[in-house]
């Protein structure tokens, strides 16, 4: 299986967004989201995180395009529920679009190819895997390659108190029978294109594809290219995704799939929520989550002025 679609993660702005500023924003989440119910302003927010109220109002401005007190907005309830009303016919509308329209917000291409069942069976025997550590507007990036592409995309869950030896233990777990080598020469170009921090490179190298190779059941592949037409900015339930591939009975499945994919970010599964508004679980922790719908909330005004 072999397919080319346009992606949806979305490009940074120009004052490219560096761990040193997600390290303050995860603090500012976790904090805005504890004390969510009392909504705390800009002075006390820059008061707990122990920065002027200018530095962390510049911090969100720079990471996100938007203000503290913006990016709540999109930490309610409220806001989790009107990216879900009309989840029922997104994934439709994205279909008949062919991920085409008006709403793409970057140039970065995907192919992917899914392993056979009896490649997933034998969990990365006769594979071998590079991985390297890096940079993102998300924090501590590990990325993943077969000599076929991206096979894994995860984070250093902060929150946790992860070490990135056991993000690496974590992902290494899906393929324990693989071959493993550390070359973060290799695995940075590709991060670079797709966290969108490819300034250095040519105007052909950031025009090609990312390649992706979904290891998984053949119920989790489905699954994981319905999450690949979920366009940046929007969100669908599981339900819905469960009645798009024709299992209309089996939400509860279709979580913990979303729940295995491997490949964050390209493929998102941060915008699959509960159909009630929850956010639902994410693999590499809920502030992280968090963070990707506001980020991408405030790459939408960004890009879109809306």
């Amino acid at each position: 299986m072999d397919d080319l679609i346009d992606a949806q993660p979305l490009a940074a702005p120009d004052s490219l967004p560096q761990g040193r500023d997600y390290a303050l924003v995860r603090r500012a989440i976790a904090y805005l989201t504890a004390h969510r119910d009392d909504q705390p302003g800009l002075d006390r927010l820059a008061g707990h995180l122990g920065v002027s109220a200018a530095h962390a109002q510049r911090t969100f401005k720079r990471w996100c395009g938007l203000s503290p007190k913006e990016f709540v907005q999109a930490l309610t309830a409220e806001y989790a529920r009107s990216l879900l009303a009309e989840s029922a016919t997104v994934l439709e509308a994205a279909y008949e679009a062919g991920l085409s329209g008006s709403g793409r917000l970057h140039d970065l291409m995907v192919t992917y190819t899914a392993m056979t069942p009896g490649d997933v069976k034998r969990r990365g025997e006769g594979l071998e895997i590079s991985y390297g550590f890096h940079d993102s507007p998300f924090g501590d990036a590990l990325v993943m390659m077969t000599e076929h592409g991206v096979c894994g995309i995860g984070f250093v869950d902060q929150d946790a108190g992860q070490t990135r030896r056991e993000a690496l233990d974590d992902m290494i777990g899906r393929w324990p029978r693989a071959r493993y080598r550390e070359a973060p020469g290799e695995t940075g170009p590709v991060a670079a294109r797709i966290f969108g921090t490819h300034k250095g490179l040519s105007s052909d190298s950031a025009d090609e594809a990312v390649r992706l190779v979904l290891i998984g059941t053949d119920f989790d592949v489905r699954v994981w290219e319905t999450l690949l037409r979920i366009p940046a900015g929007r969100a669908v339930s599981y339900t819905d995704i469960a009645r798009h591939i024709g299992r209309p009975a089996a939400p509860r499945a279709v979580g913990s799939a979303v729940g295995r994919n491997p490949i964050s970010f390209v493929v998102p599964c941060h915008r699959v929520l509960r159909g009630d508004g929850n956010l639902g679980g994410y693999h590499w922790g809920l502030t992280r989550k968090r963070a990707l719908i506001g980020w991408e909330k405030g790459r939408l005004i960004t890009v879109n002025g809306r």
